[in-house]
């Protein structure tokens, strides 16, 4: 895949881009602010060269604020088909809930802790590039427990939740099956019940894992 990384921080920005290199992606550019993230990724598109997906982390020059998550919603609303996976040193529910905000393909939130965790961090670069979604489990547990929404969560059983919260980390019912020690039919009875509970219809295709999360969030 092909991939643009966003981070003011020169140690880490290399890191991320030889660990992704020698994993046999193409990083095709390098950033350390977000108006020149902007800038580049208009530049590919201007050539036809769109990425697969930009790494960003959320605070970047020049105030280290909320720029470089600025730039990351400006991206999913005028570049659809690139995939943005958002870095962030603490959970800020209030970046999380703007970045997830609309379509849930193609987007994640994850701690720069989780980076070294290099698998982990590598497979939820490749699924969000492929328009999955990937959400730190820390994240999860914040937005999840600071939801307005109570009453729709009060219709969940514990374990619903918690295969909930399994899902929006972007696991596949095998993975969330396997991390709870239960059976994928349990898992598949779950996940039906979870939608069933929120008033997700199957019109709504396979991205039901994600709206079944994002109904919390865009409340």
């Amino acid at each position: 895949m092909r991939v643009v990384i966003a981070e003011d921080s020169v140690l880490l920005r290399e890191g991320l881009t030889r660990l992704l290199t020698d994993l046999g992606h193409d990083v095709v550019a390098g950033v350390g602010d977000a108006d020149a993230l902007i800038k580049t990724i208009a530049e590919f598109a201007d050539q036809q060269a769109l990425p697969d997906v930009v790494v960003a982390d959320v605070r970047m020059p020049p105030t280290h604020t909320d720029e470089g998550v600025r730039a990351a919603v400006k991206l999913r609303k005028d570049y659809p088909g690139i995939g943005v996976l958002v870095l962030s040193q603490y959970v800020e529910e209030q970046y999380a809930t703007e970045l997830l905000a609309g379509s849930s393909r193609g987007v994640g939130y994850l701690l720069k802790d989780r980076v070294a965790e290099v698998r982990e961090f590598v497979d939820a670069v490749v699924r969000v590039a492929k328009g999955g979604t990937a959400l730190d489990p820390e994240v999860v547990a914040q937005l999840l427990g600071r939801s307005r929404k109570q009453d729709v969560l009060a219709r969940l059983t514990p374990r619903e939740r918690e295969v909930l919260g399994l899902m929006a980390e972007g696991r596949t019912n095998s993975a969330v099956a396997k991390q709870l020690v239960v059976s994928d039919g349990a898992v598949e009875k779950h996940v039906s019940n979870i939608f069933l509970k929120l008033g997700l219809s199957p019109s709504d295709g396979d991205h039901r894992r994600v709206l079944a999360v994002l109904t919390y969030l865009n409340s």
